[in-house]
Parts: structure tokens; C-alpha cells; sequence
């Protein structure tokens, strides 16, 4: 099957489900939150069939003009499994949750409201999968505000709460800052370097270091002025590229554009916090991955590139980990702690490395460590929700006592706690070494020594949730009842941040 068919599907089952959820008279919506997890699942099937143009070369679809936009290589292939996987569980997790929503929407006994909330994340991963092929700088932003524009919706979905309004309008004002900058810098560099083909841009530094090569060798055969420095000739270049990490640090957590993820992250949904914190961060990362790799490989831009990106990681790791050591509301806890893993990615593209036969690329470390990020978090994720809908509150002395009341409930979310600290034999650990491995081989000494500092942070502010509930006295004695869908997924989460912590053979299949 051809790959752009996965995006088409997606999208015809957003408007099928949205017509379908019009014309229904249905008391509970929870059938289009299934339906569409279920319609995810097939085209989940479907991607692992699809094929792109090499494989075959001789098909009439194979030589249509829209291959020079759409790319189907492994990484996207990776970014099409992760988005699809991702909003599949955060279906899940939105139809039990679906009691808060309905409070804040319609009224507690009519889920009148809440039909399209099960609708939109769909045309999200519709977006995610397109951005993961794209290979020009225009298809890439049409992707990219499919999902933001659909994100603008969702987290202030909850028009009835206060702080769901307030975190839609934060989100929607820097939303539209960070996508001014992400324009202007586009046009930086399509002035710059005549196209907006990431492929383009490539074949552009190449001539360019040619050029410059013939220009050097002239210039000793002649005894002449040498020509302006590298820095010097490619500044606008340079400049636009800066612009465009600015847009582009919105979409990932990062220095200086993270101001609006503590309040988003605490009044969006449960459910939009946790697609936020993953789907679109993944999102983000893989068109920085996109656009920085012709940068990256070129010796005229590389140097200025990497260290604007180690400035970022190392500002992004300190405020993120910093920041979220006295925070109270674990929702807080956990927008800061995103901003502290995006920093630990940004890390790994600063010691840019290329993938060679016997060792892991940059780009390919940091597809890993957002797998095992996805594990965890939509796993706290699921617990969370609970804790909100049962205890009616989302501070980290609501957790108090869990560990008598829900002893299960309570390994669990200590597991993938300490995963995302980084305790060995956990998947989370294997990302951060990776992380470090690079920094350290790439001798990124002033990164290494910030990125450590900031784990031990981690290990702070993460392990005082899991004194609350081991530690400290519930102050509602009741036990948690888990849904048997919450229950399903917590179950699977936890255990596949164990074994994958041991055996992480199943991510790099997929990544390769």
C-alpha cells in the first residue's frame, strides 16, 4: 500500500467519526473515543505494510510530483508508529476521563459536550504523520499548525473551568508568537538559500563549500585576500535558522519559548496534557531533526548551529530542573519535568552524531529516548487521571497514603517514576546513558556537568511524589477503583518500561 494512504485514512476517519457523532443520539459518547482507537489500530496495522516509492520503483504513484514533498523513510516511519500509538492511548485514557469532562462542558449526567473532544486528537496524528514525511519547509508548517490549531481547541475544550480558558488563551497568544518567528525564519532561509526543500538546502551548502574550497585554493595560488569568513558570508543564513529554532523551541518545551507549559499543562484536560507532553513534543522534534540535519553535515554552518544548541540544552535543562523542585501540583511538576527531557534531547543534537555501522546516530538517540518518554509518561498519565476523578484533586498530597490504600496502583507509578529519573534497569535510565554517551564523546564538558546536576534534580523532585504515597497518611482512606481500561494500560505501560529497560531490542528494530 502506498504511505500517503495512512494519512488520508486518518483523516477520513476523523470526518467519518465526527459525522457519525452529529447525527447519533447516543447518552454516552465513549463509543467514538473506542471507535476511533480502534480505526487507529487498523491504520497502526496498515503502516507497518506501507511502502514508499523505492520499493517500488515501477508503480504509476511512484513517479508522482507529490514524492519531492513526501518522504517515507525509516524515521518517519518511526514518527508515524509513535504518533498513531500515542494518540491511540490517549483515546483511551480520555474516554475514562470522560466524568470531568462532561462536569466542565455540558452538566455531570450528559456527555452531550464531549463527542469532538474524541474527534480532534485524530486530525492531531493526521498532522504528526505528515510532519514525519515532510521534506519541504512549507508542507512542514501546513503540518505543523494542523496540530497546533487542533491543540488551540483541545486544551481549552473545558469552557466551564477557569483555568482551562486561561490555559487556551496563554496557549493561543504564545502559539501565534512562535509561529510568527517560525514564518520570518523560514523566509530567512528560503532568501538565503533560494529553496524551501530540506533536500534543496543541502545540495545549496554543498555548492557553497565547494565554492568556498575553489575560492581558498585560488586565493594561496594567487597571494591574494583571502575571502570573508564563513560566519561573516552566511549570517542571514544563520539568523533565519536561529528564528526558526525559536518557533520551533514553542513546540518542543525549550529556552526561551517555555513560559507557557506550567499554566497549559495544569488547566488543559488530563488527557491534552499528556498528548502535549508527547505527542507534540515528538512532533517537534522530528521536524528540528528534519530541518537542522543539512546544518548539521555541513562544515559551514555546524559549528554556529551546535553551539546554539548547546546553549539551549544547557538553559533548558537548568530551568526546567530547577524550576520543579518546589513545586506542590504534580501537573506543575510534570510540565517542568518536560521541559528538563527536552533539554536532555536538545543535548544529543548538540553532540551531533551521525549513525555509522557500529554505533547510534543523534537523530536515532533521540527517537529512543522519546519512545521510553512515551511509555512513562502517558503511564503517570493514566494514574493521574484517576487520582483527579477519585480524590478530585491533582496536588502531590493527594497521592498521600496511596501506597496502603492501592499498593498496585502505587508500585506502578513508582516504577515509572523512577524511570523517568533515570534509575538503571528501567527504560529511562538507557535514554539518558545514550544522552550522556554522546555529550561525553562529543566533549561537551560544560553539557555533561549541567545535564548531571539536572538528573540529580530529577531524582528529587520525582522520588517526593513517591514519599507522599509510601510515606506519608492518606488523608481519604478510600481505595482507588481502577477501570478495566485504565487498569489495561497502566498494567502494559509499567511493564514495557521494565523489560525495555533490560531488553531495548524492540525500539531499535523499529528505529532500523
Amino acid at each position: 500500500m502506498p504511505a500517503y494512504y495512512l494519512e488520508a485514512l486518518t483523516v477520513t476517519l476523523g470526518i467519518v467519526l465526527l459525522m457519525a457523532e452529529t447525527f447519533c443520539s447516543c447518552k454516552s459518547k465513549a463509543w467514538v473515543g473506542i471507535s476511533a482507537a480502534v480505526g487507529l489500530v487498523v491504520i497502526l496495522g496498515l503502516t507497518c505494510i506501507a511502502i514508499g516509492p523505492d520499493a517500488k520503483p515501477d508503480a504509476a504513484w511512484a513517479k508522482w510530483p507529490l514524492w519531492n514533498f513526501y518522504n517515507f523513510d525509516g524515521l518517519a516511519k518511526f514518527y508515524k508508529i509513535f504518533a498513531l500509538v500515542t494518540t491511540i492511548l490517549v483515546l483511551l485514557l480520555a474516554v475514562d476521563y470522560r466524568k470531568i469532562l462532561s462536569r466542565f462542558t455540558e452538566t455531570p449526567d450528559s456527555e452531550a459536550g464531549t463527542g469532538e473532544f474524541y474527534c480532534l486528537p485524530v486530525f492531531a496524528c493526521a498532522g504528526m504523520m505528515w510532519l514525519a514525511s515532510a521534506k519541504d519547509l512549507a508542507g512542514a508548517f501546513v503540518a505543523l499548525e494542523l496540530v497546533t490549531v487542533t491543540f488551540y481547541i483541545l486544551v481549552a475544550y473545558m469552557r466551564r473551568n477557569v483555568g482551562s480558558l486561561e490555559a487556551g488563551v496563554k496557549y493561543l497568544i504564545l502559539g501565534a508568537l512562535s509561529t510568527g518567528f517560525l514564518v520570518y525564519g523560514i523566509a530567512w532561509v528560503y532568501g538565503s538559500t533560494g529553496t524551501m526543500s530540506l533536500e534543496g538546502i543541502s545540495q545549496w551548502l554543498d555548492k557553497q563549500a565547494f565554492e568556498s574550497a575553489i575560492k581558498i585554493i585560488e586565493t594561496r595560488i594567487n597571494n591574494s585576500e583571502a575571502p570573508p569568513t564563513a560566519i561573516g558570508q552566511y549570517t542571514p543564513l544563520l539568523f533565519g535558522i536561529a528564528l526558526v529554532m525559536v518557533g520551533l523551541g514553542f513546540k518542543i518545551g525549550a529556552v526561551p519559548m517555555q513560559v507557557w507549559i506550567p499554566d497549559v499543562y495544569q488547566g488543559a484536560p488530563t488527557p491534552v496534557t499528556a498528548f502535549l507532553s508527547v505527542g507534540s513534543k515528538a512532533a517537534g522534534f522530528i521536524l528540528t531533526i528534519r530541518f537542522l540535519e543539512p546544518f548539521l553535515t555541513s562544515e559551514l554552518t555546524r559549528g554556529p548551529v551546535l553551539t546554539l544548541l548547546l546553549i539551549l540544552a544547557c538553559a533548558t535543562l537548568l530551568f526546567g530542573n530547577l524550576a520543579a523542585i518546589p513545586q506542590t501540583n504534580f501537573k506543575r511538576l510534570l510540565a517542568y519535568s518536560s521541559i528538563a527531557h527536552a533539554g536532555f534531547l536538545i543535548l544529543a543534537l548538540a553532540a551531533w552524531k551521525t549513525e555509522t555501522a557500529t554505533s547510534e546516530g543523534s537523530a536515532k538517540v533521540v527517537s529512543f529516548y522519546l519512545a521510553t518518554y512515551l511509555l512513562m509518561t502517558l503511564g503517570v498519565f493514566f494514574i493521574l487521571a484517576q487520582v483527579r476523578i477519585q480524590r478530585d484533586g491533582e496536588m502531590i498530597s493527594d497521592f498521600n497514603g496511596l501506597g496502603k490504600t492501592n499498593p498496585q496502583l502505587a508500585l506502578a507509578l513508582t516504577v515509572l517514576l523512577a524511570a523517568l529519573a533515570g534509575v538503571p534497569l528501567t527504560a529511562g535510565f538507557l535514554g539518558k546513558f545514550l544522552v550522556f554517551e554522546l555529550a561525553v564523546e562529543a566533549k561537551l564538558w560544560v553539557g555533561v556537568g549541567i545535564a548531571f546536576i539536572a538528573a540529580a534534580a530529577g531524582f528529587y523532585y520525582y522520588f517526593k511524589v513517591i514519599r507522599a504515597m509510601w510515606w506519608s497518611d492518606a488523608a481519604d482512606a478510600k481505595a482507588i477503583v481502577l477501570p478495566c481500561i485504565s487498569k489495561l494500560c497502566i498494567a502494559v505501560l509499567t511493564i514495557a518500561t521494565l523489560v525495555l529497560g533490560i531488553w531495548p531490542q524492540p525500539i531499535w528494530a523499529l528505529l532500523k
